[in-house]
């Protein structure tokens, strides 16, 4: 099997891999490594200042069979730049996104970091999503999981899961620190449920991540708290962390729908 969640011939026409799929639909990515994908896009037009935020949009389904990128600068500027991207092919576009880029400056005002949870009490486990709805090979099968014992050991409600992930974003291409948490940030609404995969299905059309500092190394934390409401409408609120402390956060706004 592929050790990249995507390939390419021609660096334009991308196709996912089998660790790309998500839970919902055999034909359709899970969101977090085309995230990816797009912030590899906004990174690759802005060389200076790095990005700090991306908002993604889903407008439909990321599709298994195939599709292209394109990144452009929309507000150049020497402290803040804003960046769009897309994913789509001759027929549809399947998501945007808008990049927020500030530049770096030395200065003495850092905050006092807090420490980052205990990996070390981290326990093994499965990823939270056990079962798909296709019964194939999904993108929960391409990562290690570990478990805050303070929380839920991925059973639902709020949790710590810490999260690495086998496959490279592109063949012999190493992601950068962003490219890299793209895959978990997306999953806050898996890691933390209020009912089963059985009982609903909780879909977001959305995804913010924000960065105020690099995450370093493989191992990345996503303490997520989800909010369901009976007007079927949620949302997903994760604090993302390093082994070294906390690095950012992402949001989802979530669609539920009951199984019948």
């Amino acid at each position: 099997m592929s050790e990249s969640y995507f390939t390419t011939s021609d660096g334009h026409w991308v196709v996912p891999t089998e660790w790309t799929r998500g839970p919902w639909d055999a034909d359709s990515c899970h969101a977090g490594p085309p995230t990816a994908l797009l912030v590899r896009a906004m990174e690759g037009v802005v060389p200076g200042p790095p990005l700090v935020r991306i908002t993604v949009e889903l407008l439909r389904p990321v599709p298994m069979s195939g599709f292209r990128v394109q990144a452009e600068v929309r507000r150049p500027g020497r402290q803040v730049v804003l960046t769009e991207a897309e994913i789509f092919d001759d027929d549809h576009v399947y998501a945007r996104a808008f990049g927020l880029h500030l530049a770096q400056r030395d200065v003495d005002l850092a905050s006092d970091r807090p420490p980052a949870p205990p990996f070390a009490e981290a326990v093994p486990g499965p990823f939270p999503i056990r079962q798909t709805t296709h019964g194939r090979t999904a993108f929960g099968d391409s990562v290690e999981c570990r478990y805050d014992p303070r929380f839920s050991l991925g059973q639902g409600g709020e949790t710590l899961m810490w999260m690495r992930t086998s496959p490279s974003i592109l063949p012999g291409e190493e992601p950068s620190p962003f490219q890299k948490i793209c895959p978990l940030a997306d999953s806050g609404n898996g890691i933390s449920w209020d009912r089963s995969l059985d009982e609903a299905h909780f879909i977001n059309p959305d995804l913010t991540i924000w960065l105020h500092r690099p995450p370093a190394g493989d191992w990345f934390a996503n303490h997520t708290v989800s909010h369901w409401h009976d007007t079927g409408i949620g949302a997903a609120e994760g604090t993302l962390y390093d082994t070294e402390g906390p690095v950012g956060g992402a949001t989802q706004t979530l669609l539920l729908f009951a199984q019948d």
